[in-house]
């Protein structure tokens, strides 16, 4: 079952594109994780998604309804980066204010039911114990464990959350991922829009990369990282002219070089190839050279070379939107 689905969404600002033509679709149990670095207009298409923004063109759907309309928002739990709080209330008092904006009456908000939900909700949030202090009181990380626990309050089955690690410490971030993992295993599904490529890394199924308001790349996280597979060999019995020799048989989408090479013949050399079957290829080739091959290592892409090389060495650091 597809959660969203965008198809050329665009929303133009005054001083330039916001984004651009986003077309996305997000499937139920995902973790789907949206990157960029400063104004690709992730913020933009979030807002989009949420009914903040009115989109100039392009369509989409929530839930099976127009992206908008009221109903398509029932099912959703929203986290916004800069979230705000009365800092008067108590945490308990910020989820009875917000599950009122949900439609639940005065009395069903100081029910025994509900207050079993705020409870849990605070568990896992890691807010035990901290329901009845006043925001005021809360750190950083605090206030933003407080936003997460109002956007998983009514038990919603699409939850956004937009830098959801702010402010956290190692341990909280970490809490964080456990989290979403739990919210995977139970069939729900979370859109991540993170600067923090570790995160993303670490628990999204799928990602999607916008820089400057435009789709650069989507797919699932296996793919995007091992769309250009590297690996080393260590091999022996090597002559430098074999490098030009091989590399005329080398089929389309590989690549040689030597990384290291001694005197005694022995080397390491790096091997770029689209699939496995390239590099069985490569060895079967080095076999009739007399070459030999004592070890193939994979070399896993990283997200943060991906993220680099997609945008043209921009880090993802800094103000974010």
């Amino acid at each position: 079952m597809m959660i969203l689905q965008t198809d050329r969404l665009s929303k133009t600002y005054s001083s330039g594109t916001g984004c651009s033509n986003i077309s996305l679709s997000i499937k139920q149990g995902q973790i789907f994780g949206l990157l960029g670095p400063n104004g690709a207009g992730k913020s933009t298409f979030v807002k989009m998604v949420v009914g903040l923004l009115r989109p100039d063109s392009g369509s989409g759907t929530l839930f099976g309804k127009p992206i908008g309309d009221p109903e398509s928002r029932v099912k959703l739990g929203y986290l916004p980066e800069l979230f705000r709080f009365q800092d008067w209330l108590t945490g308990a008092e910020v989820l009875r204010y917000h599950a009122g904006l949900c439609g639940m009456t005065n009395a069903q908000t100081k029910s025994a039911s509900f207050a079993a939900r705020m409870k849990e909700v605070f568990r896992i949030c890691g807010l035990n114990e901290r329901g009845n202090d006043r925001v005021r009181q809360y750190s950083k990380g605090m206030q933003q464990r407080l936003g997460l626990a109002c956007a998983l309050l009514m038990d919603p089955d699409f939850i956004i959350l937009d830098e959801p690690s702010s402010a956290l410490d190692p341990i909280g971030r970490y809490e964080v991922r456990q989290l979403l993992e739990q919210l995977r295993s139970a069939g729900k599904t979370v859109f991540l829009n993170t600067h923090l490529l570790e995160d993303v890394e670490a628990v999204c199924d799928e990602v999607a990369f916008l820089h400057k308001g435009q789709l650069r790349a989507s797919g699932s996280m296996r793919d995007m990282l091992r769309s250009d597979l590297s690996w080393e060999l260590t091999v022996s019995g090597w002559l430098p002219e074999l490098q030009e020799e091989l590399s005329e048989q080398l089929l389309p989408g590989m690549a040689l070089e030597i990384a290291k090479q001694a005197a005694d013949g022995s080397a390491v050399l790096k091997v770029s190839a689209q699939d496995r079957e390239q590099i069985g290829y490569l060895i079967r080739l080095f076999v009739e050279e007399g070459i030999t091959v004592y070890e193939v290592v994979p070399v896993r892409s990283s997200l943060e070379a991906w993220f680099l090389s997609m945008s043209g060495g921009q880090a993802a650091g800094g103000a974010r939107t």
